[in-house]
């Protein structure tokens, strides 16, 4: 990346950064994640947050998010974690999830927000893998919660198995 992109790229702040690369990234690789609008609200090396607003094309049948949505949601959450710290690693590594498990606490009614706390580890995770010529398994945990209906009430859970290996 030139310097000047760099420096423009920097001027902008991460939230909106990190929201414009998802969005980018879903339009050219996975349009499913653009059609559903995903937003950053919260990057850094410890915590993940994406926001998925609820709407016509979210809902189901039952005005609450559909459970495909709900799916999409944590693999942004976990996938955009596990990206940051590759990235931030310099080096290739293939991504992908392997294992997919969900519980259902409560219908999500709103905007919802789905929460990966493992930066660290996966961070940790990542330096494992780029010192090895084997895939790794690690798995990782993602909650959604819908604060502006049900507070800190947490309405789903979900673990993927997350699969690296360096190119």
């Amino acid at each position: 990346m030139s310097t000047l992109t760099k420096n423009i790229l920097n001027r902008i702040p991460s939230q909106y950064r990190d929201t414009a690369m998802i969005r980018i990234f879903g339009l050219m690789k996975i349009p499913l994640l653009f059609w559903i609008r995903p937003s950053v609200i919260e990057m850094n090396d410890k915590r993940c947050v994406v926001k998925i607003p609820l709407s016509r094309r979210t809902k189901n049948h039952l005005n609450s998010m559909y459970f495909g949505v709900l799916a999409a949601g944590a693999d942004c959450a976990g996938g955009l974690a596990a990206m940051k710290q590759i990235e931030n690693s310099g080096k290739k590594v293939s991504l992908a999830f392997k294992e997919f498990e969900a519980k259902f606490f409560k219908r999500a009614e709103g905007d919802t927000h789905f929460i990966c706390d493992q930066g660290e580890e996966i961070s940790a995770f990542v330096e494992k893998v780029i010192a090895s010529d084997e895939r790794h398994h690690m798995p990782v945990k993602i909650i959604a919660k819908c604060p502006d209906k049900l507070g800190d009430e947490v309405v789903a859970e979900f673990s993927l198995l997350l699969s690296l290996k360096r190119k």
